[in-house]
């Protein structure tokens, strides 16, 4: 257990752990979006068209909130642009408490989508900033891990809260993003490079846009995204379609996401001395595998079955696949890198209903296997530009030890 915990936990600096439990509170408090489209359905009385319409504004914020959370990150500061989304936030969950008229109502869904979507560049870039190169697949495992527990007792709160008052759960949001901002305002300084504050960052989000190797890399990433989104859009048609009922598919994701809690602390002994474009490239085979055996599924046993295996290529996938995004970052431009990068998260949103939804009806259990298909067409594109990608990281390292300066003692 002492080796597991080195190995796992330990050794990791004191500023990450105060971001590490900010990231957590956020994500426990952070259930409003959950239960938008039944707040609006049956507080407000929005036909579903409607609702639907006020939730895509909430995604539509929620991308410019990404972008605007990573260039501000790496122009203001991550603490500045963490302080401003978590209160901002709270003022917006404020004001959706009161707010009547749908429109209203919708132009604080897109500020919400804004202020939610903010810190994650930050969050992530700071993370950076603080933990040793060689501890970052460990540090982004754990908040892997610290996402998805979150997200699960987000849920749970959620449903409770709602059937008791949406007024209450608006409170108890905004209650713990309040926490959050003044747990980042106490106990967390600014984590920028300290020779990046007087010099004006070289490049924006075109650098990113324009790095062939890392828009290799978030291309792939957009794959692993489309085969993962089919949990929360497509896979609820097949299960009903099988003639189950809706908790079925509840079942299912609380497994899966019970899977993560349990499992997740331990991938890092699994896969610490596997390179990471091979680890992706696993992960990706196993995301494919565990998709495509949803086509053989026609009852909840075989549904967990494949659920099994698609989750442990999540958990594989989580360490390398945020470790190979900040060794490919500029120092100056952390913050813009990773908004590009999470942009994979919408554009999957879209991407996996629109498409999936024509590919389930005309193709049956074949969906499926297409799925699989990407998921092993995403393993060998790791394969193919790992000894790439690798060659450019050690090329940039060796050039920093070139033209490191001397501290005289």
């Amino acid at each position: 257990m002492r080796n597991w915990y080195r190995s796992t936990i330990g050794g990791l600096p004191g500023l990450y752990w105060y971001l590490w439990t900010g990231m957590l509170i956020n994500r426990v408090g952070g259930f409003v979006a959950l239960v938008l489209s039944l707040y609006l359905t049956s507080a407000r009385h929005l036909a579903i068209p409607g609702a639907g319409l006020v939730v895509g504004v909430y995604g539509i914020g929620g991308i410019a909130g990404v972008l605007l959370g990573g260039v501000l990150a790496d122009r203001w500061g991550r603490r500045p642009t963490l302080l401003l989304a978590h209160f901002g936030a709270v003022a917006v969950l404020s004001g959706l408490t009161l707010a009547r008229p749908i429109p209203a109502i919708a132009v604080l869904a897109a500020l919400l989508g804004v202020m939610h979507s903010m810190p994650g560049p930050a969050f992530v870039a700071a993370i950076v900033d603080v933990t040793p190169a060689d501890d970052r697949s460990r540090a982004f495992n754990l908040q892997f891990w610290a996402f998805n527990l979150g997200m699960a007792v987000a849920s749970v709160l959620a449903g409770a809260l709602a059937e008791v008052s949406f007024t209450l759960l608006f409170a108890v949001d905004a209650s713990g993003t309040l926490v959050t901002a003044l747990l980042i305002l106490w106990k967390v300084r600014e984590t920028r490079p300290a020779h990046r504050v007087a010099t004006k960052a070289a490049g924006g989000l075109h650098t990113a846009l324009t790095d062939r190797a890392y828009m290799g890399f978030v291309g792939l990433s957009l794959l692993l995204a489309i085969v993962s989104t089919q949990t929360s859009t497509i896979l609820p048609l097949a299960i009903t379609g099988d003639g189950l009922r809706p908790s079925a598919y509840g079942s299912v994701v609380a497994y899966a996401a019970l899977l993560i809690v349990v499992g997740q602390l331990f991938v890092p002994r699994l896969i610490g001395r596997w390179r990471k474009g091979t680890a992706l490239a696993v992960a990706n085979v196993f995301l494919g595998l565990g998709f495509a055996a949803v086509a053989l599924a026609d009852g909840l046993p075989g549904y967990l079955a494949a659920a099994t295996v698609w989750t442990v290529g999540s958990m594989i996938a989580a360490p390398p696949n945020a470790a190979v995004i900040a060794e490919l970052s500029p120092e100056a431009l952390r913050g813009r890198y990773q908004s590009v990068f999470y942009l994979t998260f919408p554009a999957a949103g879209f991407i996996a209903p629109a498409a999936g939804g024509v590919s389930l009806q005309y193709l049956g259990d074949w969906h499926w296997v297409v799925c699989g298909a990407l998921g092993v067409l995403a393993a060998a594109g790791h394969l193919l530009i790992q000894p790439a990608r690798e060659r450019r990281v050690a090329k940039e390292l060796a050039a920093e030890k070139e033209f490191a300066v001397p501290v005289a003692g």
